[in-house]
């Protein structure tokens, strides 16, 4: 079983999630019945340190190793909660997509080597992972 999720063959990334928080904001909007004006506060980010960062599209699908550089799962997705922390969904045991299931990991704890090609998990080794709950994706 691969947990790889299926996607419209006429969207690319970009255009369904335009067309998500469109369809989510005229729904917004037309629940309220009256549009109201609101102030959005706009920060400048430096962007020379922010292209020194990671993108996710290129993390998903990397392998995750632990400090002995032992394989213990691979990235299948990130997600931000309600507090913002972002949070990486990590796939462990199986072979080549098959039988594995889906954990759980603050993005925090995991170190990205500078070009983004090694990503280690510290201290985990396979058991450890299998121990921890599953994860499901909400429909």
């Amino acid at each position: 079983m691969s947990f790889t999720r299926h996607r419209l063959p006429f969207l690319n990334r970009r255009e369904a999630a335009i067309g998500v928080l469109s369809a989510a904001t005229f729904g917004t909007i037309a629940s309220a019945g009256v549009a109201h004006a609101q102030a959005v506060k706009l920060v400048a980010v430096d962007v020379m340190a922010v292209g020194e960062g990671y993108r996710i599209s290129k993390l998903i699908g990397r392998n995750v190793q632990n400090d002995k550089d032992e394989k213990i799962g691979a990235l299948d997705d990130f997600i931000i909660v309600e507090n913002k922390s972002l949070i990486a969904i990590m796939q462990v045991g199986g072979f080549l997509g098959v039988g594995g299931r889906l954990i759980a990991i603050p993005y925090e704890s995991f170190s990205i080597s500078p070009d983004g090609q090694k990503i280690m998990l510290a201290g985990a080794s396979k058991d450890a992972v299998k121990g921890l709950p599953e994860f499901k994706f909400k429909s």
